[in-house]
Formats: C-alpha cells, sequence, structure tokens
C-alpha cells in the first residue's frame, strides 16, 4: 500500500511541510490543496524539479479532495499572514474569525472525500479550531490533534538548552495548556543535566519566569523578524506526521481531547497509526493544574462562543 499525506494550505507553512516531508520521504503520495490553483501547480512543479536530486520519489496530485479518501495523514494550515504579521501584541485569537470561517466548508470538503485517516491541525489558535474540525468532520477525537506546545516546548527546549550550553534534545518536559498566552511551563516535568530543573535553577541561577515569558512570546519575536513562523511548526506537525505513519506510538505534547476537557489543549498522549491510542497523566503540582483548568477554561469559552455562531 501507498502512503498518502494531504496538504490543506500552500502558504509558507504548507510549503515548509511539503519540502521537509518530501526530502524525508515520509510518503509516496501527496495532495495539495489550495483556493488559488496557480500556485499547488507552482508548488507541484518545484518539488518535479527537485526530484532527480532527491533520493526519493513523490507523486504529487493537486486540488482534487477525493483523492483524500485514501490519505494516512491530511494536515491543514489554514491562515492568514497579514493577521499574523498586524498582530504586535501576540494575540493568536486574532485570527479566530478567519480560520473558523474556513473549518466549515474546508471541515465539510474533507468529510465529503471520505478521509478516515489522522487530521493534523496548525491553524490559529489552534485549540479552538482543531476542536471545531473535529465537530464538522465528525472524525473521532482520536482522529483529530493539533499541534498545540509541541512547538512552544521545544522553544522553552532551545532556551534552557542555551542558557545550559547543552543540545535542546537533552532537555525534557512540556510547556502545557493553549498554544497562546494561557500556556505555561509544567516545570515539575522538566529535566536536564539528569537534574529536575527546579533544583537546577537554583544552582545555575535560572529565571525560571523569564524563561517561561521568552518560551510563550517566542513566535512572535520571529514574526517581528520575518514576517511569519515556518520551520518550526512545519517540522512540529512532520514529527507528529511521522509517529502516526510508522505506527510509532510516541509520547508527544500536542492538542489534543481529554475525557475531562469540553475543548482540546496541549497533554502528553501517545500518538500512533489511529491518531491519539493512549492518554498520559502527569503528577502535576496543584499550582500547574489551577493554571491547566484555568487554560481550558479560557479556550473552552472561545470554542463555545465561535460554535453558536457556525
Amino acid at each position: 500500500m501507498s502512503r498518502k499525506i494531504g496538504i490543506i494550505g500552500m502558504g509558507s507553512v504548507g510549503s515548509a511541510i511539503a519540502h521537509g516531508l518530501i526530502a524525508q520521504g515520509v510518503a509516496d503520495d501527496y495532495v495539495f490543496i489550495n483556493r488559488g490553483e496557480a500556485k499547488a501547480v507552482a508548488n507541484q512543479l518545484d518539488f518535479e524539479d527537485a526530484m532527480a536530486n532527491l533520493e526519493t520519489h513523490a507523486n504529487i496530485t493537486i486540488n482534487d479532495w477525493s483523492a483524500l479518501a485514501d490519505a494516512d495523514v491530511v494536515i491543514s494550515t489554514l491562515g492568514n499572514m497579514a493577521m499574523q504579521q498586524n498582530n504586535p501584541m501576540g494575540d493568536r485569537f486574532a485570527e479566530l474569525k478567519f480560520t473558523s470561517s474556513m473549518v466549515t466548508s474546508v471541515g465539510t470538503d474533507l468529510k465529503n472525500s471520505g478521509f478516515t485517516g489522522v487530521l493534523i491541525v496548525i491553524s490559529n489558535p489552534v485549540d479552538v479550531i482543531t476542536t471545531l474540525f473535529k465537530d464538522v468532520t465528525g472524525l473521532p477525537a482520536s482522529h483529530v490533534v493539533g499541534t498545540g506546545t509541541l512547538l512552544d516546548t521545544a522553544r522553552m527546549q532551545r532556551i534552557v538548552g542555551a542558557k545550559l550550553n547543552i543540545d535542546p534534545r537533552s532537555v525534557s518536559g512540556y510547556n502545557l495548556g493553549e498554544h497562546g498566552n494561557t500556556q505555561f511551563v509544567a516545570w515539575s516535568t522538566v529535566r536536564a543535566l539528569g537534574q529536575p530543573m527546579e533544583k537546577l535553577a537554583a544552582v545555575r541561577d535560572l529565571d525560571l519566569a523569564e524563561i517561561n515569558d521568552q518560551a510563550r512570546k517566542g513566535g512572535f519575536d520571529i514574526v517581528n523578524g520575518k514576517g511569519f513562523t515556518s520551520y518550526g511548526v512545519a517540522t512540529s506537525a512532520i514529527r507528529i506526521a511521522k509517529a502516526v505513519m510508522s505506527d510509532a506510538r510516541e509520547e508527544l505534547v500536542l492538542s489534543n481531547l481529554r475525557p475531562e476537557y469540553e475543548a482540546y489543549l496541549s497533554y502528553p498522549a501517545i500518538i500512533g497509526r489511529e491518531g491519539v491510542v493512549e492518554q498520559c497523566q502527569l503528577d502535576l503540582t496543584d499550582a500547574e493544574l489551577e493554571k491547566l483548568n484555568a487554560s481550558h477554561a479560557f479556550i473552552a469559552e472561545q470554542y463555545r462562543e465561535v460554535r453558536a455562531t457556525l
């Protein structure tokens, strides 16, 4: 059986995802969906020009929703770059009206295609939009996930790694909650150099509150510099897609629907061929659990408000 991945939206993020997937040979077949067909065609031709210099081959179909029926994974990158660029306060909910208005049509087209695989959502505000996609597509909640704080966790790992002069992959732990302003680093889960981060911070004189703030704001530092983010979130989506495609059963922190909550938020889960195949359970402190519940309450309120308008 061929491996197939669909990408909805071929802007900066969608193109970065496509490049990463094709260069790594993650799938055999790709479906590019884009409102402007010229961009989809251009990307197809650009990747076909690259084929002779790649180690693997990829077949590319453009703007054919029916081709998604047997896709293993579909990645939605719906968004509005202008809204990112004109959002200096870093409020991802500034994109909610635009992205939520597109979920109904895109989600319906995806449902009508017969797609039954795993949907990975990037669009901001990702937790609300992922919840809406689950509603519109009718897919099982386990088959719909968002990139969530997998990216914010990577930013935390980068910052901590730089301060300790170690590779970010040598820092473990999680940012939890909303991929937005109510997220937080769950310091009780973070370890580096074989030590709990809170203990290590006291020895190394690290300001954990400052690191938390830097991780939360990191995306907008990038937007202010180049006008958009792309590689970090693209790599997050690729990592999730690879876990699904290989049935890796890998523990990843990402936006998923836990049974105790109404809306999606980021919390670690085991990811495999069927999406979320098992829920994880962290031993959070009372203060961290309070922050998580507050983050969910904010997401859920925004979800209820926009759901009522669709």
